[in-house]
């Protein structure tokens, strides 16, 4: 039997907010207009997406990256939805949602992820959310109900001091992410935790031309800091998407029906990894596909790896990205209550990519706690994936970035 590839999203919300555990059953998000997802919104997402990276990875430059920046940007969007004020702005800064209104960007998200959702019948894409609220604790309705109506939210309520609670809420992520997010809430419960709010999205899918085992063989690969190691590099040579400029060369390996792609993108061997990403944004990577074409006789050969991030306190990277006023406890979430605030937001993601496809699980969690009331080639063409090099998983009709990492190095195990 065909072993499938897959990537598993989990969002995890995690609100010092303050629902009941009914049933652990996982509500998807289905129905969707297409011509109502603003082209503005997705622009503003990758850019948040590019900020984002970028930002990890000047904190963390001698080392993978990995990241869903669909992931952290639909958490903190539902979180969004509480802020007023000058906290609104300044989430709306961060996200990259700066001239549009709340309700623009609520549309696009209710019919983005029904689109992603439905997206290509021979890959699997299911997006779920939830929220889970201390039992006997006052949360605004209009909140409660605007998740529920633009984010699906399933929402719960549960006495957190009870033993089992924080089981019960990593039961539902186990499922949301088929196993590969067990454990993102630690017990006992903290007093200060007011509210979850859970985004899962698990991806699983083939490459729509596989790479054959047999073609699969050892081969250095020369890591970051400069170590030379071997490893088992993945082979295939066809017709591919390739494109090239003047500091990289690209190819785009597609999933499924082609609708989602990872995109590899392998900066010139004169500039380093680093300073390539920090020359990422959204235009750079407009041009980045705007150079690929479909071009014959391509030889690709990428590493099979297996990469763990994290787990990633995104505080600081998001203050320095402007949202700072959203930690202080000065921070105005009156559309939740009166007295909350962010206390952290937390970012852990695994990715393995193999010959038959890619496997990969994200979560990102979100702590708000209470208030102490306080061009074309024609020469033979190859892309070798034997360095440092960037990749990006993508839906490719809309332009959402799923996830976006950096393989430094590779364990020579895989």
């Amino acid at each position: 039997m065909k072993k499938l590839g897959y990537l598993s999203l989990c969002i995890i919300v995690i609100f010092g907010l303050l629902t009941g555990c009914g049933n652990n059953s996982l509500k998807q998000v289905a129905s969707f207009d297409k011509e109502e997802i603003d082209a503005s919104v997705v622009k503003g997402t990758t850019e948040f997406a590019f900020d984002m990276f970028k930002q990890l990875n000047g904190e963390e430059e001698n080392g993978n990256i990995f990241i869903s920046p669909l992931s952290i940007s639909t958490a903190l969007s539902m979180t969004c939805n509480g802020a007023r004020t000058t906290t609104k702005e300044a989430m709306a800064e961060a996200l990259r949602y700066e001239g549009m209104d709340i309700e623009q960007v609520n549309k696009t998200y209710q019919n983005l992820l029904g689109y992603l959702g439905q997206v290509d019948p021979k890959i699997e894409l299911n997006i779920n959310n939830s929220i889970w609220i201390r039992e006997g604790e006052p949360i605004e309705e209009a909140f409660i109900s605007l998740n529920k109506d633009i984010f699906n939210a399933d929402v719960k309520t549960m006495d957190f001091s009870k033993e089992g609670a924080a089981d019960k809420i990593n039961k539902w992520i186990s499922e949301a992410t088929k196993g590969k997010i067990q454990k993102m809430i630690e017990p006992p419960i903290s007093q200060d935790v007011l509210m979850y709010l859970i985004n899962a999205i698990y991806f699983k899918g083939e490459w729509t031309e596989q790479f054959d085992k047999k073609h699969t063989f050892s081969r250095k690969f020369r890591a970051g800091s400069g170590e030379t190691k071997k490893v088992m590099m993945m082979s295939r040579k066809g017709e591919v998407a390739y494109g090239q400029g003047d500091d990289f060369k690209a190819v785009r390996l597609p999933y499924g029906n082609g609708k989602t792609a990872m995109y590899c993108i392998l900066p010139d061997e004169a500039a380093s990894i680093n300073q390539f990403i920090a020359g990422i944004d959204g235009a750079k990577w407009n041009t980045i596909k705007k150079s690929l074409s479909e071009t014959k006789d391509v030889t690709v050969q990428i590493p099979r790896f297996k990469m763990e991030y994290g787990i990633k306190d995104l505080k600081g990277s998001l203050t320095a990205l402007g949202m700072d006023e959203a930690f202080c406890e000065s921070a105005d979430f009156s559309g939740i209550r009166d007295d909350v605030f962010i206390e952290t937001v937390l970012h852990k993601a695994v990715i393995e990519v193999n010959e038959e496809g890619s496997e990969a699980a994200g979560a990102t969690a979100v702590g708000v706690g209470i208030t102490s009331n306080e061009t074309a080639i024609v020469e033979p063409i190859t892309f070798i994936g034997d360095r440092p090099f960037v990749f990006v998983i993508a839906d490719e009709d809309t332009g959402t970035v799923l996830f976006v990492g950096k393989l430094w190095d590779v364990d020579e195990k895989q």
